[in-house]
C-alpha cells in the first residue's frame, strides 16, 4: 500500500503536468488553426479583390472604345463579386489598418462603378474614369501586403507561443526528475519531439520553403495541429499557383497586341507597304528587335517568383562585354533619339564568364531604367573596368537621383519609389528586382552610391571567373 501511495504522489504531479500541457497545446492548436485560418482567407480574399479590379478596369477601358452594352454587363457582374468578396472579408476577425484600408477601397469602386454607369449614354468619357482604377489597384495592392505581414506576424506569434510552451514543458520536466525519472523521459520524447517538428515546420513556412509536408507524430492534439499546418502549406501553394496563373493570363492579353506589332515591323522592313528610307528601315529594325525583346522579358516575368536564381541556373561561357553593351545601346536608340539623351560608353576589351543572357537582361534594366529617369537632353554614362578579379560596371544618369532611405528597397520586387519618371508609363517594379537576382546568381552585388551631382549611380561588381559548379 505504502509502494502504490508513494508511486501515486510520484506519478500524481506527473498527471497534473500532463493534463496542464494537454490544455496549452490545445489551446495554441486551436488558436494557431484560427489565426492561420483567418489570415489566409484575407489573403485569398485580397488576391480575389485585385482580380476583380483588374477586370472592371479592362471592361471599363473597352467600354469607353467600343461602346457596347454587354461590356457593361460584364462590368456589373465583376462589380457585384467585388462587393461580395469585400462583404465576406469584413467577416473576418482583420487588422484595423486592413478594415479601413477595404473600406476606402469599397466607397473608391462603387464612386466608380456609379460613374461609369453615369456615363452609359456618353461612353467616350468613360476613359477618364480608367486611371482611378489603377489607384484602386494600387490600394488593393497595399492590402494584400497587409494580409502577408498579418500571416507573417501571426505565424511569429505561433513561434513565440511554442517556445513558451516549450519552456514551460522543460522546467516541469526538471521539477519532476528526482521523483519520476523514467516518467519525465518519457514525457520529453512524447512531447518535445512533436513541438520541435512543429517549430521546424513554422520555420519553413515563414522561410518560405512550401516544398517539405509537415508531418508530427506525437499525441493526438499536435497531430491535429501539424495536419493544419500542412493545410496551410497546401493552400500557400495554391495562392502561389493563382499567381501564376493570373501573370500567364495577362501574358497572353499582352502577347496578341505585341504579334500584331511584330508583323507589323516586319511587313515594314519587308517593304510591303512601300519603299522607306534609310531611316525609316532603321526604326522598323529596332522596332522588330525590340518586341522580340519584349516577349522575352514577358517570360521572365512569369518566371521571376518560381525560378531559383542560382548559380546552377547559369549558362556559363566567355562573354565579351562591348558586344552585350552595343546591343543593349542599340535597342534603346529610340527612346534616347526621342528624349534627346547621350549615351556615353567607355568599356575597354573586356570578357568575364558568365550568362550572356543575364548580363544582357541586367544591363538593359539599368539602361531603360536611367532613359526613365533622364531629363531630356540629359547625359547616361557606362563605365566598365576590372578591379581586384572583379568587373565594375556603373551606370549614372542626371535625373533626380535615389533618395537615402530607397536605396535598398529599390531592389525589392514591386516596389514603387516615391520619385516617379515625368511622362514615363509606370513600370512593375521588377527591373532592378530581376537585376539584384541575375547578379546574385552570378556571386556579385549590386548598390545604389552617393554622388555629389544630381542622378543616380548603381554599381555592379561581378567576379570574372565563375567556380567550376557554375558551368
Amino acid at each position: 500500500m505504502l509502494i502504490l501511495a508513494g508511486f501515486g504522489l510520484a506519478v500524481l504531479p506527473l498527471i497534473f503536468a500532463l493534463i496542464n500541457n494537454a490544455v496549452s497545446i490545445h489551446e495554441l492548436a486551436i488558436n494557431s488553426q484560427r489565426a492561420v485560418f483567418n489570415a489566409v482567407q484575407a489573403t485569398q480574399n485580397s488576391r480575389q479583390l485585385m482580380e476583380q479590379i483588374t477586370n472592371m478596369e479592362r471592361s471599363a477601358r473597352q467600354y469607353s472604345i467600343l461602346a457596347e452594352p454587354r461590356i457593361l454587363t460584364v462590368l456589373e457582374t465583376a462589380h457585384r463579386e467585388f462587393v461580395d468578396t469585400a462583404r465576406r472579408m469584413r467577416m473576418l476577425p482583420l487588422l484595423p489598418e486592413q478594415v479601413l484600408r477595404l473600406g476606402e477601397m469599397s466607397t473608391q469602386e462603387e464612386r466608380l462603378f456609379s460613374g461609369v454607369l453615369a456615363l452609359r449614354d456618353q461612353p467616350r468619357l468613360v476613359a477618364g474614369l480608367v486611371d482611378d482604377y489603377g489607384d484602386l489597384s494600387e490600394q488593393a495592392r497595399r492590402l494584400d501586403a497587409l494580409g502577408r505581414e498579418a500571416v507573417l506576424r501571426e505565424t511569429t506569434q505561433m513561434q513565440s507561443l511554442s517556445s513558451e510552451v516549450n519552456d514551460f514543458i522543460y522546467w516541469q520536466l526538471v521539477a519532476l526528475i528526482p521523483v519520476a525519472l523514467f516518467l519525465v523521459i518519457g514525457a520529453t520524447i512524447l512531447i518535445l519531439k512533436p513541438i520541435k517538428q512543429i517549430e521546424g515546420a513554422l520555420h519553413r513556412l515563414g522561410d518560405g520553403d512550401f516544398t517539405q509536408p509537415v508531418s508530427v507524430s506525437g499525441p493526438r492534439d499536435l497531430e491535429e495541429l501539424g495536419r493544419q499546418l500542412d493545410w496551410l502549406r497546401v493552400r500557400l501553394i495554391e495562392l502561389e499557383e493563382q499567381k501564376t496563373r493570373f501573370l500567364h493570363h495577362v501574358s497572353h492579353e499582352l502577347k496578341t497586341p505585341l504579334s500584331a506589332i511584330r508583323e507589323g515591323a516586319e511587313l515594314m522592313g519587308d517593304g510591303a507597304v512601300g519603299p522607306m528610307s534609310a531611316q525609316q528601315g532603321e526604326v522598323a529594325r529596332i522596332l522588330r528587335e525590340n518586341t522580340l525583346r519584349l516577349q522575352r522579358l514577358i517570360e521572365d516575368l512569369l518566371n521571376y517568383h518560381t525560378v531559383q536564381f542560382q548559380r546552377s541556373g547559369l549558362h556559363v561561357k566567355r562573354v565579351e562585354l562591348p558586344p552585350v553593351i552595343k546591343r543593349v545601346a542599340d535597342a534603346h536608340q529610340l527612346p534616347m533619339r526621342a528624349k534627346g539623351i547621350k549615351l556615353n560608353v567607355n568599356c575597354p576589351p573586356l570578357a568575364i564568364e558568365g550568362d550572356e543572357n543575364k548580363l544582357e537582361v541586367i544591363l538593359d534594366n539599368l539602361l531603360s531604367n536611367a532613359i526613365k529617369y533622364s531629363p531630356p537632353y540629359g547625359e547616361i554614362g557606362i563605365v566598365a573596368n576590372v578591379r581586384g578579379g572583379e568587373l565594375v560596371v556603373e551606370v549614372s544618369d542626371q535625373g533626380p537621383g535615389v533618395a537615402p532611405g530607397e536605396r535598398e528597397r529599390i531592389f525589392d520586387p514591386f516596389y514603387q519609389g516615391k520619385t516617379q519618371a515625368q511622362g514615363a508609363v509606370k513600370g512593375t517594379g521588377l527591373g532592378l528586382a530581376i537585376v539584384r537576382e541575375y547578379v546574385a546568381a552570378h556571386g556579385g552585388r549590386v548598390a545604389v552610391l552617393e554622388r555629389s551631382r544630381p542622378g543616380a549611380h548603381i554599381q555592379l561588381r561581378l567576379p570574372v571567373s565563375q567556380p567550376a559548379g557554375g558551368r
